[in-house]
C-alpha cells in the first residue's frame, strides 16, 4: 500500500466527518437561508452550530467567522475586499512575504498592476521571515500586512505573534494565512493579534472547497471590506450564495475533532519525524528549513546528488511525496519558497517535502534504499 506523505496539500477526510455529512446530505435537504419552513431552519442550524465551533476554538465571536470555499477565496478577500478602501483613503501601500502560497502572492501581484505599492520580504536561509524587516517598512500609507503562520513547503512557523503585538494598537490591518496551522496550533491562534485570519478545512481531515475568513470587529475593518461576491447577501453581506451546509457541518466536526486530540497529534507526529530522521541517518541530506521553528508533521529535505523527481518516480508504488505547495495546478517547477530562501539550485533540485498526521503508517526502508544506492554510484 503506498503512504500518503502529502497532508500539507490535502488530507484524507476524517471518518466521522464523512459520516455526518452523509447524515447531513440526508437529512437536511433545506437552503439555510429559507426561513419560512422547518427545513431551512435545520440546515442554518447546522451551519452555526459549525460556526460556534469554529469561533470558540479561536475564542471569536460568531459573526466573525465568514464561511468561503476555502483559504484562496479567503485570502483573496482579506487582500483585494480593501482596493476600494484603500484607493479611496490614499494608504496605497501593502506588505507580504515572497514565501506566501499562491493565493495571496497573485491578489498583491494584481494590486501592483493596478498602482499600489507591495513589498515582498524575503526570508532568511532559515525559511522564516524577520520581525524587523516587515515593521520597518511600514509606513503612514501602509494598509494591510500579510504574513502567513506556517509555510506549507518547509513547515517553518513565522514570527507572526510578533507582528501582531506591533500592529494591534496600529491603524494598519493584520492578515494570517494560517491554512496551515488551524487545527493544530490553536493555542497559538488565540493568542495572536490579528485582524483578519484564513482558514480551510480539507487540511484538518474535513472536506475540500470550504473554509472560512475570521473579519474582526475591530479597527471600522467590516465597513471597508468589500466582498468580492455579490448576490443575496449571506454571511453578514460579506459572501453571498447559497451556503453549503453539509461541507460546512463537516468543517466544524473536523475542526472539533482536531482540537479533542490535538496533544495526541502533536506527540505521533513528533514519533514519526524522530523516527524518520533517524532512519535517514545513513544517507547524506540537509534540512531546509530551521528545525527549531518547524511543526512536527513536515519536513522539507534535499538528499545531496539524488533528485528529488527521481525519488519520486523510483518509488511511487511506496510513497506520494511531494517537492512543494500543490498550489501551481500541478506544473512541475523549481520551489519559488527554497529560491527566495537563498538555496542554490542544485539543493532546490533535491527537495522532498513529507507531511504525514497523528495516524500515519510508514516504513520509510524503501526510500532509505533507494537514496543510499543512488549516492553510492
Amino acid at each position: 500500500m503506498v503512504a500518503y506523505l502529502d497532508y500539507n496539500a490535502s488530507a484524507p477526510i476524517e471518518s466521522e466527518v464523512t459520516k455526518y455529512m452523509i447524515d447531513i446530505y440526508t437529512h437536511n435537504i433545506g437552503n439555510a437561508s429559507s426561513r419560512t419552513h422547518l427545513y431551512g431552519a435545520q440546515a442554518k442550524e447546522v451551519v452555526e452550530k459549525s460556526r460556534k465551533i469554529i469561533a470558540n476554538i479561536l475564542d471569536l465571536d460568531q459573526m466573525e467567522v465568514i464561511f468561503t470555499s476555502g483559504s484562496t477565496e479567503s485570502n483573496n478577500t482579506a487582500i483585494l475586499g480593501l482596493e476600494k478602501y484603500a484607493r479611496e483613503s490614499g494608504k496605497n501601500h501593502f506588505i507580504t512575504s515572497s514565501i506566501e502560497h499562491k493565493a495571496v502572492i497573485e491578489p498583491m501581484k494584481y494590486l501592483e498592476k493596478q498602482g499600489f505599492i507591495v513589498d515582498f520580504i524575503d526570508p532568511d536561509e532559515n525559511g522564516r521571515i524577520s520581525a524587523d524587516k516587515v515593521i520597518d517598512k511600514i509606513t503612514d500609507r501602509t494598509v494591510m500586512v500579510s504574513i502567513m503562520h506556517v509555510n506549507s513547503e518547509t513547515g517553518i512557523i513565522q514570527p507572526v505573534q510578533e507582528i501582531g503585538n506591533f500592529l494591534k494598537d496600529k491603524d494598519v490591518y493584520f492578515h494570517i494565512d494560517a491554512t496551515q496551522s488551524f487545527g493544530k496550533l490553536n493555542a497559538e491562534l488565540r493568542e495572536i493579534q490579528y485582524d483578519l485570519l484564513s482558514v480551510s478545512a480539507h487540511k484538518i481531515r474535513g472536506p475540500q472547497g470550504i473554509g472560512a475568513i475570521i473579519l474582526k470587529r475591530k479597527k471600522h475593518l467590516r465597513d471597508n471590506i468589500a466582498p468580492l461576491i455579490l448576490g443575496g447577501g449571506q454571511e453578514f453581506g460579506f459572501r453571498s450564495g447559497t451556503l453549503p451546509v453539509a461541507l460546512i457541518g463537516g468543517f466544524g466536526k473536523a475542526a472539533e475533532f482536531c482540537e479533542k486530540i490535538g496533544s495526541i497529534r502533536k506527540a505521533k507526529c513528533k514519533e514519526i519525524k524522530n523516527q524518520l530522521l533517524k532512519d535517514i541517518d545513513c544517507t547524506e541530506y540537509v534540512i531546509n528549513g530551521d528545525s527549531n521553528y518547524c511543526m512536527d508533521n513536515t519536513i522539507n529535505l534535499s538528499f545531496k546528488d539524488v533528485d528529488a523527481e527521481g525519488i519520486f518516480v523510483a518509488t511511487k508504488d511506496y510513497y506520494a511525496m511531494s517537492n512543494g505547495s500543490a498550489c501551481v495546478s500541478g506544473a512541475y517547477t523549481t520551489s519559488y519558497v527554497l529560491k527566495a530562501m537563498g538555496l542554490d539550485e542544485k539543493r532546490i533540485s533535491e527537495a522532498v517535502r513529507i507531511s504525514w498526521d497523528y495516524d500515519t503508517v510508514v516504513d520509510f526502508s524503501k526510500l532509505v534504499s533507494y537514496v543510499r544506492g543512488q549516492q553510492e554510484e
